[in-house]
C-alpha cells in the first residue's frame, strides 16, 4: 500500500490533493469515491492546449465531485526526429505548405483567444519531438507539479514560440515550476523513462485513442476533443454518480 501523501497544491484554484485525490479547500472533504480522469494529450497539440483549460473550467463547475487527474502522453507527430525539424518543413510535410496551415491556424487562434489563451503560430520556428516534454511532466508528477509543468511547456510553445528541442529551454521550464534544474539537466541527458513514456503512449494508441485531447473517465468512458467545459462537467457528474452508485451496491 502506498504511503498517504501530505496535501499538495493542484492546478484548480482553491483546491488541494490528499494523496492523489482532489478536494476543494472551501468545502468539507467529500465521502464520494473520487473519479479518475486521465487526460491523454500532447504539448504541441493546440486543441490540447485549449482542452486543458476547458477541463480545468469543468472542474470548477463541479466542486462537489472529488477527482484524480492524471496527464498521459500522446505523440501527435511520432515521425518527428528527436532533434526536431524546422517549422516550415513540418508544415509542408503535414499540410502541404505553410500557407495551407494558415486557415487552420486562424480558427485555432480564435478558439484559444475565447478561452483566454494566446496562440502565436508565427512565432513557432521549430517543431519538436515531445518525448522529453513528456518526461518532464512525468518527473513533475512525482512532486505534484504535473499540471504546472504541462502548462509551462504549452505556454512556451504556443504563446512564446519557445524551442522545445533546446535542453536549456526545457531545463529552465522545469526550474520555473520548482524542479531542480541540475537534476533535470542530468536526467535529460540519459534514457531515463523513455521506454515508460513510449509504452504509455503506445497503450493509448492500442486502446483506440487516435485523436487528442481525449478525456477518459473512470477508465471506462472516453470523450474525444476539446469539448466545452459545460459538456465535460456534465460527464464528470454523470460518471461520478455511476461510480458511486456501483460502490454503494
Amino acid at each position: 500500500m502506498r504511503e498517504r501523501a501530505a496535501p499538495r497544491a493542484c492546478f484548480a484554484t482553491g483546491s488541494v490533493y490528499v494523496g492523489d485525490t482532489l478536494f476543494r479547500e472551501d468545502r468539507p472533504m467529500s465521502r464520494l469515491k473520487p473519479l479518475k480522469i486521465d487526460v491523454v494529450s500532447d504539448v504541441v497539440c493546440p486543441w490540447c492546449y485549449i482542452g486543458k483549460k476547458r477541463i480545468e473550467d469543468a472542474l470548477a463547475l463541479v466542486p462537489e465531485v472529488p477527482v484524480e487527474v492524471n496527464f498521459r502522453p500522446f505523440f501527435l507527430n511520432p515521425w518527428v526526429p528527436r532533434e526536431g525539424i524546422s517549422r516550415e518543413e513540418y508544415l509542408t510535410t503535414k499540410f502541404g505548405s505553410v500557407d495551407a496551415y494558415k486557415g487552420i491556424a486562424g480558427r485555432v487562434v480564435t478558439a484559444a483567444g475565447e478561452e483566454g489563451l494566446t496562440y502565436r503560430p508565427d512565432l513557432v520556428k521549430r517543431q519538436p519531438n515531445t518525448i522529453d516534454c513528456h518526461r518532464l511532466i512525468h518527473w513533475a508528477e512525482a512532486v505534484g507539479k504535473a499540471p504546472e509543468m504541462k502548462q509551462r511547456l504549452m505556454e512556451l510553445y504556443f504563446r512564446d514560440g519557445g524551442d522545445l528541442t533546446e535542453i536549456n529551454v526545457l531545463v529552465q521550464a522545469a526550474a520555473d515550476v520548482g524542479l531542480d534544474a541540475e537534476d533535470v539537466r542530468r536526467r535529460l541527458a540519459t534514457d531515463e523513462d523513455i521506454d515508460l513514456i513510449s509504452g504509455q503512449a503506445q497503450e493509448a494508441s492500442d486502446k483506440g485513442i487516435s485523436g487528442v485531447p481525449t478525456f477518459v473517465f473512470a477508465q471506462k468512458y472516453a470523450v474525444s476533443g476539446a469539448q466545452p467545459a459545460e459538456l465535460l462537467a456534465r460527464a464528470i457528474r454523470q460518471v461520478s454518480a455511476e461510480v458511486n452508485a456501483q460502490a454503494a451496491e
